[in-house]
C-alpha cells in the first residue's frame, strides 16, 4: 500500500518521528534499523548531513527514508554501508552509522531523488494473519472465494492460498510452495481440514506494482528492513509464486473501485473484501465510505452469495500502536468477530477464533 505524501517537517519534528520508528523497529526485531534511526534523529537535531538530505522533502514516514538508503545498497551505490546490511551479504554487527553517514554525504542528490518514491510495502507475512479468516469463511459457507483486496500493492497477498503454513504438529497449504511459514500460530490455530477454491483474485491500489517488473521488484525489496533476511526470502518466494498465479490489481482509488466491485454479487461464490495495514493510509471519509459500501452490500447478501469483510489492522490502544487485530464481519447477519492478533508483519499469530 502506498502512503500519500504529507507536508515537509522541521528537524526536531522529524527527529521525533525517527525515534518513534526506532522504538517500533526494536520491538519488531530490527536492531539495525533501530540504531540507525536513533543516530539519524540525533544527527537531525544537530542539523548534520541527514538534514541536508531531508531538508524541504516530504518524508511522510521514516521508512521512506530507510527504503531510499536500502535501495542505494541494493544497487551497489553504497558499498561501505552494504557491509552492514545482511540483505546485501553484510553483517549487522558493529556500528553502521559512520558508513550510513558517509553515504548521506556522498550520495545526497541520489537519496533526495529516491525520497520522491513512495515506500511501497507488500508484506507477505500478513497472509499468515489473514489465513484463519479465509478458512472460517470457507468452513461456514462451503463456497469458493472471490477475493477483493484494498491496497493490494503487487497482489502478493492475493495468492495466500498458494503458500504453506506450518505450526506444531499441523500444517495447511501447498507442501511444495516456496513460501513457507514455520511456527505460524501460537495458542492454537484455525481449523485446517478445510479445502479452499479461489475463483477470482482482484484488488486495487493507488500505485500498484508489477511483480514481473525488475524495477518494481527492487522497490519491494528496498521496503523490507535490511536485517530481516527471512522477510526478504519470503518476498522472493512470493514473487516466484506470482509469476504463475494470476491476480489483477487496478490502479484506482479504493472507494470508487469497491463501489464497482460490490455491484456484482458473484452468485455461487463467497466474496471476501480484505485489507491489511491499510486504514492508516486512508482518510476518515474513505474509511467511513468503505464501511457504508460494505454494510449496504451486506444487506443484500444471501446464503448463495455471501459477503465477508476481513481486515488486519492496528489496534491503536496497544503498546506503541503496534498490535494488530484480525477482524471478520460476515453477511447475511453482519456478525463481527476478532479472530487473532499479531504484529504488523504477521507471524507469529495469536489465534483467538474457532479451532
Amino acid at each position: 500500500m502506498t502512503k500519500p505524501a504529507g507536508p515537509a517537517v522541521s528537524p526536531p519534528d522529524l527527529a521525533g518521528r525517527m525515534r518513534e520508528q526506532a522504538a517500533a523497529c526494536e520491538v519488531m526485531g530490527s536492531p539495525l534499523y533501530a540504531r540507525l534511526l536513533e543516530a539519524t534523529a540525533a544527527d537531525l537535531e544537530a542539523e548534520g548531513p541527514s538534514w541536508a538530505v531531508l531538508r524541504g522533502k516530504v518524508v511522510d514516514t521514516p521508512l521512506r527514508f530507510m527504503a531510499a538508503m536500502h535501495r542505494l545498497v541494493l544497487t551497489g551505490l553504497a558499498p561501505d554501508l552494504a557491509a552492514h546490511y545482511p540483505s546485501a551479504g553484510g553483517q549487522a554487527a558493529g556500528d553502521a552509522w559512520p558508513a550510513f553517514r558517509r553515504a548521506l554525504v556522498a550520495r545526497r542528490d541520489e537519496i533526495r531523488a529516491l525520497l520522491d518514491l513512495a515506500c511501497q510495502t507488500n508484506e507477505v507475512g500478513r497472509s499468515a494473519a489473514l489465513l484463519g479468516g479465509f478458512l472460517v469463511v470457507v468452513a461456514e459457507t462451503g463456497l469458493p472465494l472471490a477475493l477483493a483486496e484494498i491496497g493490494a500493492s503487487a497482489g502478493l497477498n492475493l495468492r495466500w492460498d498458494r503458500y504453506r503454513y506450518e505450526t506444531v504438529g499441523s500444517a495447511w497449504g501447498d507442501p511444495e510452495s516456496p513460501v513457507r511459514f514455520a511456527d505460524t500460530f501460537l495458542d492454537g490455530h484455525p481449523q485446517f481440514d478445510v479445502r479452499t477454491k479461489v475463483r477470482e483474485r482482484r484488488g486495487c491500489d493507488l500505485a500498484p506494482l508489477d511483480p514481473a517488473s525488475p524495477e518494481d521488484r527492487l522497490t519491494l525489496r528496498s521496503s523490507v528492513w535490511a536485517d530481516q533476511v527471512e522477510r526478504l526470502r519470503r518476498l522472493e518466494a512470493a514473487l516466484e509464486v506470482a509469476a504463475r498465479v494470476l491476480a489483477v490489481v487496478e490502479r484506482t482509488e479504493a472507494t470508487e473501485w469497491l463501489s464497482r466491485r460490490l455491484a456484482d454479487t458473484r452468485p455461487g461464490n463467497a466474496t471476501v473484501v480484505f485489507h491489511s495495514i491499510v486504514e492508516v493510509y486512508l482518510s476518515p471519509e474513505q474509511r467511513a465510505r468503505i464501511r457504508e459500501l460494505l454494510e449496504d452490500a451486506g444487506s443484500r447478501a444471501t446464503r448463495t452469495s455471501p459477503l465477508a469483510w476481513l481486515r488486519f489492522e492496528h489496534a491503536w490502544d496497544s503498546e506503541l500502536g503496534l498490535e494488530c487485530e484480525v477482524t471478520l464481519t460476515t453477511w447475511p447477519g453482519g456478525e463481527r468477530r476478532v479472530l487473532a492478533t499479531a504484529l504488523p508483519h504477521g507471524p507469529p499469530v495469536h489465534w483467538l477464533g474457532p479451532m
